[in-house]
């Protein structure tokens, strides 16, 4: 390690025992204290002084500069030769038919059957796709022959005991008493809004409605349904119900098509069910949908951004399709809206089916509980009056009155409630949430009421564990009380016994976050005790941040929790917070679109020519913010995906193509390039999908020993999330898989499906020929899999710009900085949070997201050489003695030898010219020419370790 390398080390160490720059000895002299101020010592002369200013000027030089560039001299020689017999990527052959103003920055394309895929992207348009989509024959051509064979078909089912027994079944729900009205409506009109309640049968009854009709009226081959649904499990589980439901195998009539599974079902007389997400990939080939009949869209209050996508695209679509049939159908609270976007289509209204719910405030809940909120803090005195903070509170404390004081009015002219009870009300701190008040009305429940489960809505997994701990104690002995956690984060290995009933005489206590609020019902429940507050994840435009903070429900959510404990017998909902609160509620989520960054809508709109992204849209029903378009669009750009007109570039393209946020997808692009396949697709998997590692509550800190374990000592969280799967896939050979999963706090469904995305990877790439094998584990896909710099390199590339500079180590983790937000945190979840040093003061993330503070999630930590190779571009200026290599948006520099820089940009640009030429004319590398020359220099140079300084 160099002199200056360490001295920048022993510098950040200072500087993290100390929380500053440089440390002030308590016992400096005047001389010393005056430097530390900037003034020059007393009692220099001549020569002293300008000597002193010389040395300053240095040290500020040394203290600007964050790190010095040192390559081995053998690295250097080696690019430095391979660089000198370069082949160069710069032939041009001009391309046809292009557009002015754009033809010269694609004239790279050799690769004819790529340029044609390209330009018809870039230079279609959605009007001219659907115009060509009409004139292709669909595959629902009327064919007499077929009708009455499926007619007859479905004559003889009906005669069947087993499908006897279901139609009776079927015939008790809500929706069966609007079956003809139903069939009516969509007979005379395009477009249907179905609103309902739950438990009222429209998802599983509705498509069946209207194939049987078809089939029965003789219209089976022209006759195919898709119906959408939000989340994968709810895909298969509908369509294996339905299935049941008309007495056949899964596959006949009834099928579904996920991402990575499906079921193949006749093209003609079925129905499909599909995630929002298949149904968008079914239009990038059918635009105009010419291979169904009718499309119906469930669950679109939810608001997902691909189900608004598709809503909005439909309204193209059906000027064209007259015939095309779509049903919306969705909850009671927003189904006015739909129907308005839609030209005032019809709507129908299905009653549901659930028991009576007798609600509580929490005015009642303080009248049947013994309990006083803590006194609010008093106000600040003098100057700090006028501290921003101070004017936040005050202002929340007024509207907090403020609407309060008509309701307290109401309520002390009632005489329902005692003094003490509205006294409580006016505490400012009544608001906030308390464990204490949540367990003392358990303990009530526990008391006094009849048997039955008791479900707890709480914002996060550290309120679960703060509760559950409360309640690990002697009140709650384990032969009367069974208490369940209930996260995403947590195991799902025990997660069965939570809809069972407990043994009589045992009560059944869930303490769950919103996850119990749709995804699951437990049969059991009676008792519901709202907390009011949900964990709700958003973008902040203004800051360019994603945040999830605790915030108040929607009149939706409280109406889902409330329903909750109504679905065997009559319940009780207790809401931890007022009435006079409960009417300040929005009345459902705000939208995905409005809460998340673009970038693949961005990109999905250009796949299926749009337009102008912000003039599209303007067009949805809810229009997101311009900045945050322009915040999506700026990203694509630095990633290369979109020129400076907004149109794809040929790496733009293949992102575009890929199932993956566009970072990741840069990440599997240049994981095939530099054949580290098997490694990189499973960090890409992990980020795309879903960490595979759970966390028990208590064992925290086991968790995340385990983890560390699995990095290798590599600082990073990326690439303990690609050993785990590799450790998953070795074992599963091997037969201990599920001891491998257990020892390691591993889900094995999720290691299994990121397994599997590594497959779904590899025939994309396979597709786009930037590979040979579609099998990732492939020899000649993974030569470089073993280069641990390389992958966190190639990480690094894929998620640049997310930079950090590690600033100071504290007892409950790492302070770090970056120059959108200053401090930031290394999140507790994350194997680098419980660090007391580093090799290097650079970080990398995939998720920067604000809560009780703003962490950075899934970090790694990269050197100096990986940061030059990931940066899209660089400068080199010359500062006196040194050499500045400037290229990241900090303001920190690189400091090298006038040879090296010169060497690194050359590299650089050897290496975004092989980019261009790879992305333009997709093809494997050719480890043994120029190429592989190339790529190995560059492997080389982010191989260096400090050592070698």
């Amino acid at each position: 390690m160099s002199q200056r390398y360490r001295g920048s080390r022993n510098m950040l160490q200072s500087f993290s025992r100390h929380g500053r720059d440089e440390q002030t000895p308590s016992s400096a002299s005047g001389r010393g204290r005056a430097y530390l101020h900037g003034r020059r010592p007393p009692g220099l002369t001549g020569k002293e002084i300008g000597m002193y200013y010389k040395n300053k000027s240095i040290e500020k030089q040394k203290r600007n500069a964050s790190e010095e560039l040192r390559i081995s001299a053998k690295v250097e020689q080696n690019i430095k030769s391979m660089l000198k017999n370069a082949k160069s990527f710069e032939n041009v052959i001009p391309c046809e038919n292009m557009k002015s103003g754009h033809g010269s920055q694609h004239s790279q394309i050799f690769d004819n059957q790529f340029k044609k895929k390209f330009f018809d992207i870039i230079y279609g348009d959605i009007q001219d796709n659907l115009d060509k989509a009409m004139t292709v024959q669909s595959k629902l051509q009327r064919n007499s022959n077929l009708d009455t064979m499926l007619q007859n078909e479905y004559r003889q089912k009906q005669s069947q005991d087993a499908y006897k027994n279901m139609l009776k079944f079927r015939s008790k729900l809500p929706v069966h008493k609007k079956k003809s009205e139903i069939l009516q409506l969509i007979e005379d009109h395009q477009v249907v809004v179905i609103s309902g309640e739950t438990g009222c049968g429209k998802t599983t009854q509705i498509a069946q409605f209207i194939l049987d009709d078809e089939l029965e009226a003789g219209n089976g081959s022209v006759t195919r349904i898709v119906c959408t649904q939000p989340r994968r499990i709810s895909a298969i589980s509908v369509a294996e119900r339905v299935a049941v439901e008309r007495a056949e195998d899964l596959g006949t009539s009834v099928g579904y098509q996920i991402r990575l599974e499906k079921t193949p079902i006749r093209t003609q007389g079925s129905v499909m069910f599909c995630t929002t997400g298949i149904l968008l990939q079914i239009m990038k080939q059918d635009p105009a949908l010419k291979n169904f009949s009718h499309v119906i869209l469930d669950e679109i209050h939810e608001r997902t951004t691909e189900c608004d996508f598709i809503i909005t695209l439909l309204k193209q679509v059906i000027p064209k399709r007259k015939d095309l049939k779509i049903l919306l159908m969705s909850a009671t609270l927003n189904a006015e809206r739909f129907s308005t976007y839609y030209n005032n289509c019809p709507m129908i209204h299905i009653p549901g089916f659930t028991y009576p719910v007798e609600e509580f405030y929490l005015e009642d809940v303080l009248s049947l509980v013994d309990f006083e909120f803590p006194a609010p803090p008093p106000e600040p005195k003098g100057y700090r009056k006028h501290l921003k903070r101070y004017k936040d509170q005050q202002q929340k404390k007024n509207e907090f009155q403020n609407m309060l004081d008509s309701h307290i009015r109401q309520l002390a002219a009632d005489t329902k409630y005692k003094m003490h009870v509205i006294n409580q009300l006016r505490n400012p701190l009544s608001e906030d949430l308390s464990l204490e008040l949540i367990e003392s009305l358990v303990r009530y429940i526990c008391n006094v009421k009849n048997p039955g489960a008791i479900l707890i809505f709480l914002p996060g997994m550290m309120d679960i564990s703060n509760l559950h701990k409360m309640m690990s104690s002697d009140r709650y002995p384990s032969n009367k009380y069974v208490i369940y956690p209930l996260h995403s984060r947590m195991p799902t290995v025990d997660q069965k016994l939570i809809f069972k009933e407990p043994p009589n005489g045992v009560r059944k206590i869930i303490i769950a976050t919103s996850i119990a609020e749709t995804s699951i019902t437990i049969e059991d429940v009676v008792y519901v005790i709202d907390c009011g507050k949900t964990k709700f994840g958003k973008f902040d435009v203004k800051n360019n941040i994603q945040t999830l903070e605790p915030e108040w429900v929607t009149l939706a959510n409280a109406k889902q929790r409330r329903g909750r404990a109504g679905r065997v017998k009559s319940g009780e909902c207790y809401h931890m917070y007022t009435k006079a609160r409960e009417m300040t509620f929005d009345q459902y989520p705000l939208p995905e679109m409005l809460r998340t960054r673009l970038e693949e809508v961005i990109l999905q709109i250009k796949t299926l020519q749009l337009g102008k992204v912000k003039e599209f849209l303007a067009t949805v029903m809810d229009p997101p913010d311009l900045k945050a378009i322009e915040l999506s669009l700026e990203l694509l750009q630095t990633l290369n995906a979109l020129d400076k007109y907004e149109n794809l570039t040929p790496l733009g393209y293949h992102l575009a193509h890929l199932p993956l946020d566009p970072r990741t997808g840069k990440m599997i692009l240049w994981g095939a390039l530099f054949s580290c396949v098997e490694p990189i697709f499973a960090i890409a998997a992990s980020l795309t999908f879903k960490d595979a590692f759970y966390c028990p509550l208590g064992q925290e800190e086991e968790v995340r020993k385990r983890k560390s374990e699995l990095s290798m000592a590599q600082y990073s969280d990326h690439i303990a999330l690609a050993e785990a799967l590799r450790r998953y896939e070795t074992t599963r050979q091997r037969g201990s898989v599920r001891q491998f999963c257990r020892d390691y706090y591993l889900s094995f469904n999720t290691l299994k499906l990121l397994s599997e995305m590594k497959v779904q990877f590899a025939q994309y790439l396979y597709e786009m020929k930037f590979l040979d094998s579609e099998n990732p584990k492939h020899v000649n896909s993974n030569r470089n899999s073993n280069n641990i710099a390389l992958i966190k390199a190639i990480v690094c590339a894929g998620l640049y710009p997310n930079i950090a500079v590690v600033r100071r180590f504290l007892k409950n983790g790492v302070g770090c900085w970056t120059p959108e937000d200053g401090e930031v945190r290394i999140h507790p979840s994350s194997i680098n949070n419980k660090v007391d040093s580093f090799p290097s003061r650079y970080l990398t993330y995939f998720t920067k997201q604000r809560s009780t503070a703003i962490y950075l999630h899934d970090t790694t930590c990269v050197s100096v050489p990986m940061l030059l190779f990931a940066g899209p571009n660089i400068s080199i200026v010359r500062e006196k003695n040194w050499y500045v290599i400037n290229n990241f948006k900090f303001a920190e520099s690189i400091i090298c030898k006038q040879e090296t820089a010169e060497m690194i940009k050359e590299l650089q640009r050897a290496f975004n010219s092989l980019l261009e030429h790879k992305v333009t004319n997709p093809a494997t590398v050719s480890w043994s020419s120029y190429e592989g020359q190339l790529l190995n220099g560059i492997i080389e140079l982010v191989s260096q370790t400090d050592d070698k300084y």
